[in-house]
């Protein structure tokens, strides 16, 4: 299967604008900061008003509502034969510490806005359609990331998942009782008929190449490792230079290497130091140990373990230089994805349908698509975001660009929906 059923032929936009804008700012009033970003971490009482508000408006709108062990959310529009797999759309509107208004909230506001739409159209899918709020994608206040369709994929045990605590002792499961979204509904996956997540780019390429819609290939495969160093603390003053045992030396050559390596494996490689902290912090100290993070991308699984490989590597050499011991240990470890080309071939056919300026990309972040692919067809539609930049108070979306990204949505999930797909 190569491509969709295309029943949706007319070339106008359809979907309503300034209501799917409306929806995003009613939703960002919720954990609203003095900044016109967002602060509301998952399963906390914010994020509760919010899932109801979601609820409310997918009710209102005709779905059926169920959630599932985990917290997910899954709103369903019926579809002429029930027993077809949903075509589904989603994402999450949990939000970072300090993070903005459309990182994840547009994907699930512009899976309202396309029943919102199907249903002001009149409009009968042959698959029922499904919109999704997955749980805890963020990370930021229950480890891991991408938590509740990592679950729902069976990439994570449940309750493993639900005895995560965060930095209070309070778990997953006991805050999604007291939210009241420890659902009923099996947690394990149902088959997928496809999955598209429609999501702010969170980078800077599109507005570059002033281009309207990226089409997402797939996502860069992702290993992440915590890396500490222990040397020598010794006085900064009596100790001549070639008798020090200096752990953040070591670390200079470590975050070096990790910039270079990233350099000369282009196209499509990251390498990013994100954390580092040294012990014991003085000015008049030898740092004896520093402990640091390593974040290594690339959309090829032979390139990106050759990233890990040499950075290892270098690692071991400047440990024995320096006189330092060190333990790398493996935090995470997502495989490079390409996105089914039935879904990008959609995406593709109804950015050129509209008559929308668009490109192929590659996310460079994680997203649920990546476990939802594992259960069936999946892709994502990308649009810019001012500046490129995402996780933060100030980020920004043009209406016209949301509404461009969501009647690509529309189009690629109607013509999905079909159940005639070849």
């Amino acid at each position: 299967m190569n491509s969709f059923a295309q029943p949706l032929q007319s070339n106008a936009p359809l979907i309503n604008r300034d209501r799917l804008w409306q929806s995003l700012m009613d939703l960002a009033r919720l954990g609203a900061t003095v900044k016109g970003g967002v602060c509301r971490l998952a399963l906390t009482d914010l994020d509760r008003q919010a899932r109801d508000l979601f609820v409310q408006w997918c009710e209102a709108a005709g779905c059926s509502v169920s959630v599932d062990a985990i917290g997910n959310i899954f709103a369903r529009r019926p579809g002429r034969n029930p027993a077809l797999p949903p075509v589904m759309t989603g994402s999450h509107i949990d939000t970072q510490p300090t993070g903005g208004k459309f990182d994840g909230c547009f994907g699930v506001m512009a899976g309202l806005e396309v029943i919102r739409t199907l249903n002001d159209l009149k409009i009968e899918t042959e698959a029922p359609i499904e919109v999704v709020v997955w749980t805890n994608e963020e990370g930021s206040r229950f480890p891991p990331c991408m938590m509740g369709s990592g679950v729902f994929a069976g990439k994570f045990d449940l309750q493993d998942t639900l005895d995560k605590q965060d930095d209070q002792g309070l778990s997953v499961g006991a805050e999604l009782r007291r939210i009241g979204y420890a659902g009923s509904r099996a947690v394990l996956g149902h088959p997928v008929g496809a999955y598209f997540e429609a999501h702010i780019e969170q980078g800077p390429v599109l507005e570059d190449r002033a281009t309207t819609i990226g089409v997402v290939m797939g996502c860069l495969g992702q290993k992440w490792f915590d890396l500490t160093l222990t040397g020598v603390e010794a006085h900064a003053g009596p100790t001549p230079m070639h008798l020090r045992k200096d752990a953040l030396v070591g670390a200079a050559e470590v975050v070096s290497a990790v910039n270079r390596i990233a350099h000369q494996q282009q196209p499509h490689a990251c390498g990013t130091v994100g954390c580092l902290s040294l012990r014991p912090g003085s000015r008049n100290v030898i740092p004896g140990q520093v402990q640091m993070t390593i974040d290594l991308r690339h959309l090829h699984a032979d390139k990106l373990q050759a990233m890990v490989d040499e950075v290892r590597s270098v690692i071991e050499a400047s440990a024995a230089r320096h006189g330092l011991t060190f333990e790398l240990t493996a935090t995470a470890d997502f495989p490079p994805l390409d996105f089914h080309p039935a879904c990008v071939n959609a995406v593709r056919d109804a950015a050129d349908a509209l008559g929308l300026s668009h490109m192929d990309i590659v996310s460079g972040a994680g997203h649920d698509a990546i476990f939802v692919a594992e259960l069936g067809p999946a892709g994502m539609i990308f649009v810019p975001c001012e500046g490129g930049i995402s996780h933060n108070e100030i980020e920004n979306a043009a209406p016209d660009d949301l509404a461009a990204g969501c009647a690509v949505l529309l189009r690629a999930m109607v013509n999905a929906a079909q159940g005639d797909q070849a």
